[in-house]
């Protein structure tokens, strides 16, 4: 079983490194000797208890927190390129009444132009082509707060993919999505993980779905406690006393 960081080589692939990270916030220890190594096209799934620091992890890549240690992207034959990172975060509330649609969302966020005045028509063809990438050009005309929790992940994640990323990061994007909806989803995952050479870094609670789509998977409570295959990680000492305990969720 891998214990911390991968040690194999790049070869050809673009590559996300962490090296020795730690997080405090005051006088808590957050975070501490994460070592990780994430190639492009890989999907790594990030399990652990409440409050293991699995959310601190991702803001930390994105820039969003102080942090010690070395936090790396790296491309063949480009030097000092800076990885564009596309998010999804934990389903934000929409109220059932709020008027705004799944095209005033994309204009509010990818336009200048104010989203009452209405989409221009280049504007709706943009939106449509991003929303094409997650197979939901159906839901350009719905209310953001009446979408399914399936439907919100995928909008999101459209939102996410513009620009293209090189690496992509969901929390928790199967919490209030149906069984159906998880399977959905991530079928869409893994194809855009394929078609796009994505690296995706994902948490989950849903260890059902870990042996079909995770590459690795990264047992993490304030430090990594394990690393390795689904099989091995669910299999390991450290899963069992992680969420065997008392109190583990």
């Amino acid at each position: 079983m891998n214990m911390g960081s991968h040690t194999g080589g790049c070869g050809h692939s673009c590559c996300l490194r962490i090296q020795d990270l730690g997080v405090k916030i005051g006088n808590d220890t957050i975070l501490e000797n994460i070592n990780l190594h994430v190639h492009c096209g890989e999907m790594i799934a990030l399990i652990g208890p409440n409050g293991a620091g699995k959310s601190t992890l991702f803001k930390t890549i994105l820039g969003h927190q102080e942090h010690s240690g070395v936090i790396s992207f790296s491309v063949p034959g480009q030097r000092n390129r800076k990885a564009k990172i596309g998010y999804v975060p934990q389903s934000p509330a929409f109220d059932a009444g709020d008027p705004i649609t799944v095209a005033d969302l994309f204009a509010c966020c990818m336009s200048k132009r104010p989203a009452f005045l209405g989409l221009s028509k280049s504007m709706r063809s943009k939106v449509l082509e991003c929303l094409s990438r997650v197979h939901s050009e159906d839901l350009i005309d719905k209310r953001v707060g009446t979408l399914s929790g399936g439907e919100l992940q995928r909008v999101l994640l459209a939102l996410a993919l513009e620009p293209l990323p090189n690496i992509l990061i969901l929390d928790e994007p199967l919490s209030g999505v149906d069984v159906d909806g998880m399977e959905l989803l991530m079928d869409m995952l893994d194809e855009l993980r394929q078609v796009y050479d994505l690296s995706i870094l994902i948490t989950t609670h849903d260890f059902s779905m870990l042996h079909r789509y995770a590459n690795q998977v990264v047992l993490l409570d304030k430090c990594i406690l394990c690393q390795g295959t689904a099989d091995e990680v669910l299999k390991s000492d450290a899963f069992c006393s992680t969420f065997h305990r008392k109190g583990a969720q």
